[in-house]
């Protein structure tokens, strides 16, 4: 089911629209008006059949996280976040039109150091875009976390935004347009670390999932092209809860396989709740966050083996583990039927010799 433009016309009055709308920092939320909804599947129909895909995966690599901060005086950083919304599967026959920064979920993660400045150019490109998009940073202060000044529609002039990172810690950023709640299901979320001037510990391999939910017409696993349902999403009831993007994207028989790590590393894993609902229980099954960075604090004493860690939406957190053993590592959301039923898993496969001091199969 999708939204009507007379419904949509009824939220923005009831949320004070009369032109320009202030919710979350957002100007506007009305598509363009030249873009029709897309029409609904019809119940007895079933779905249509799914799409062909912009791109080959819309799965961000888990592993593609930038290098630590090295420098030790402030720095001007300039990036541009160009947003995408393209046509990808959620498993293999199953597709969806997705928001993007980039053109991946999460996000890309944004690295830098306490007392920084960003210098950012945000782009909302007309032969990318139908619809209105802007970035709420969690790292900013500012109105909106920068998404009153970076409101824009498909083809008008990029936004700029600068701002000085005067917090440290791993925070959030997403879309903030009145309908925010179909453009965070639909990937509009990413994180932006910043790092304590004093630096984070070494590690031998850094990690970045995003968790979301995804509310579309169709059920789980029905092939063909689902759309955006607005009542599933407020009555909270998704049909996938999703890692990166994929239903079981990043596990032993998901379209790209496992991570990889090796025994007797330390891994750190940035985890970005993007929701827009749900409070997730992250955990590792065969292992405890040894060092749980809570809520994104990079400054309090982390908290030791914590085995399961509520993660509200909005939230990035850091969690780092010991990995004395081999074998694969599941990263879950233990709400276990969002795992079972809802595509909430991924794998960590560390390889490695035994070591029967720890954990013997065979004693």
């Amino acid at each position: 089911m999708t939204i009507s433009t007379a419904t949509r016309r009824t939220f923005m009055q009831a949320a004070g629209a009369t032109g320009a709308v202030a919710v979350a920092g957002c100007l506007t939320g009305e598509r363009v008006e030249n873009d029709p909804e897309p029409e609904a599947s019809d119940a007895d129909e079933g779905l249509r059949p799914a799409e062909a895909v912009d791109v080959d995966r819309i799965g961000a690599d888990p592993a593609d996280v930038p290098p630590p901060v090295d420098w030790n005086e402030p720095r001007t950083h300039e990036f541009t976040l160009e947003t995408v919304e393209v046509t990808a599967e959620i498993e293999p026959g199953v597709t969806v039109e997705y928001m993007t920064y980039e053109g991946q979920i999460p996000g890309p993660m944004i690295r830098v150091r306490e007392g920084d400045t960003i210098d950012l150019t945000f782009e909302v490109p007309d032969d990318l875009n139908r619809t209105v998009h802007n970035v709420d940073f969690h790292a900013v202060y500012g109105p909106g976390g920068g998404a009153e000044a970076t409101t824009i529609r498909p083809g008008d002039e990029p936004a700029r935004l600068q701002f000085e990172t005067r917090y440290p810690g791993v925070h959030i950023y997403h879309c903030a347009v009145p309908a925010m709640d179909q453009h965070i299901s639909l990937g509009m979320f990413g994180a932006i670390l910043v790092e304590p001037k004093d630096g984070l510990p070494e590690v031998d391999r850094e990690f970045y999932f995003g968790q979301h939910e995804l509310y579309t017409d169709g059920e789980m696993g029905e092939e063909g092209h689902h759309h955006f349902d607005f009542d599933a999403s407020a009555d909270e009831e998704p049909t996938y809860v999703l890692l990166n993007g994929e239903a079981y994207g990043f596990t032993e028989d998901g379209q790209h396989g496992p991570v990889e790590a090796e025994v007797g590393e330390t891994v750190r894993v940035y985890f970005a709740n993007g929701g827009p609902n749900f409070t997730s229980a992250w955990h590792p099954i065969g292992n405890v966050w040894s060092r749980l960075y809570r809520d994104g604090d990079l400054l309090t004493e982390p908290a030791r083996y914590v085995e399961t860690s509520p993660i509200a939406p909005g939230t990035v957190v850091a969690g780092e583990m010991e990995l004395p053993v081999p074998g694969p590592i599941k990263i879950v959301d233990h709400a276990l039927s969002r795992v079972v039923h809802r595509g909430a898993l991924a794998t960590i496969d560390v390889e490695g010799e035994p070591n029967p001091d720890v954990y013997d199969e065979d004693p």
